[in-house]
């Protein structure tokens, strides 16, 4: 199935009630579950991924299937290296082409008894838990998926000796790595991490009640609706100023592409501003998720970008940087990529409606869609918005898009 959002012609306005966090729902899920005592967790986010993890820890059967939920992979995988017993964690066709060598063999140092039962590196993997915890020293590279080492550091507290985590590299996505310690300390665990180097002594989670704050990844497609659609104002609700989520970087990186944000106690509130700068450097090491949303509105308003820390995005649920090339060039505009850098040359603008691939991305569907604001485009198979934010074609149609499935 397709989707066709009509080319939306009025000003936006009105609030978007987004959906909560899924980063600070899945870590929040795995303390839970680590934690000896009871714990509330309010406002959990409705995404796919959530929802697996949470059924998953829930149900403990002998197969847990993660389906195309990376944070869950690896989260519950580090879970069941603690908690498992002799139990199977698996997933999508894509999910098992996704590396997770450096997480099995950190924890195997620890002691874990983890097993390969297809291609090393990579799921599924037999899980038999840790009977006895030979380590707490780990060296482990820092520009990995930051993913790794949260799971590492959640289970941390739980282990007998403790954890001391030696970040061997530059750290990529250290907002996250924060975020996971921010969360730890809220349920009463102690850290400390000074230069390249993370401590967790052995101590037992507190319970305390949390609240998830929205989602700041699903904050960035509405302010590409608002960055491309002249007079536009939004509130979106839920979001603080201060926040540990690292995508809040879209605050700073929209300000130079023509969106003013304020807050109050409702949460931020957006406008259009005609004022925006035509070229740009940017560095995505610390938001890489980010990058999709940014790019496309690039392209649209004919911003060069010259970028860094895009590394990451070739491991994700595609490869993103080999689909933001084709799809990009749909819309005329080059992607090029040269070592470690990528530049972003805007063209001109399609003479026909572009239809647009997802490649059972997610972030890929919801990064072009604001495109609707200025020509009609297609979306190739629009479910993979589940995996993060359900409601968000809804959500569209609620400020004005008008939508329609195409068989």
């Amino acid at each position: 199935m397709q989707l066709q959002l009509h080319h939306y012609q009025d000003t936006l306005n009105g609030i978007v009630p987004l959906s909560s966090s899924k980063s600070e729902s899945n870590r929040a899920l795995l303390i839970q579950a680590l934690c000896q005592d009871s714990v509330t967790l309010k406002n959990i986010s409705d995404a796919r991924d959530t929802q697996t993890m949470q059924r998953l820890i829930t149900e403990n059967a002998p197969t847990w299937d993660v389906l195309d939920a990376g944070t869950t992979m690896r989260f519950c995988t580090a879970y069941l290296a603690l908690m498992g017993k002799d139990q199977v964690i698996t997933g999508t066709e894509r999910m098992q082409q996704r590396p997770i060598g450096v997480l099995v063999d950190a924890l195997r140092m620890l002691g874990a008894d983890i097993q390969y039962l297809g291609n090393d590196g990579y799921p599924p993997l037999k899980i038999a838990g840790l009977e006895e915890q030979k380590s707490s020293q780990l060296k482990i590279p820092g520009n990995i998926s930051s993913q790794f080492i949260s799971a590492l550091l959640m289970i941390g507290p739980s282990l007998p000796k403790g954890l001391t985590l030696q970040l061997t590299t530059e750290v990529f996505s250290r907002p996250y790595i924060e975020m996971t310690l921010s969360l730890m300390a809220h349920f009463g665990v102690k850290t400390e991490w000074k230069e390249n180097e993370i401590h967790v002594a052995s101590q037992a989670y507190q319970s305390n009640d949390f609240v998830i704050e929205s989602d700041w990844s699903g904050a960035s497609y509405w302010y590409a609706m608002v960055a491309l659609n002249s007079g536009s104002t939004l509130t979106l609700n839920g979001l603080k100023a201060q926040s540990t989520q690292g995508d809040q970087a879209i605050v700073d990186i929209m300000t130079k592409m023509g969106v003013t944000t304020l807050f109050d106690d409702r949460g931020a509130h957006l406008a259009h501003a005609e004022d925006f700068d035509r070229h740009l450097e940017l560095d995505f090491k610390k938001c890489p998720d980010l990058a999709q949303t940014v790019m496309v509105v690039a392209a649209a308003k004919g911003i060069s970008l010259k970028m860094t820390g895009l590394e990451s995005l070739k491991i994700k649920e595609t490869d993103r940087i080999a689909g933001m090339t084709a799809e990009l060039s749909k819309i005329g505009t080059l992607l090029i990529e040269s070592a470690d850098t990528w530049t972003l040359k805007p063209g001109q603008k399609p003479e026909k409606t572009p239809v647009i691939n997802t490649y059972e991305d997610h972030r890929m569907a919801m990064a072009f869609a604001p495109l609707c604001n200025l020509y009609d485009i297609k979306i190739d198979d629009p479910d993979v918005v589940k995996k993060s934010y359900p409601g968000f074609w809804e959500h569209l149609k609620k400020h004005g898009v008008v939508i329609r499935e195409i068989p």
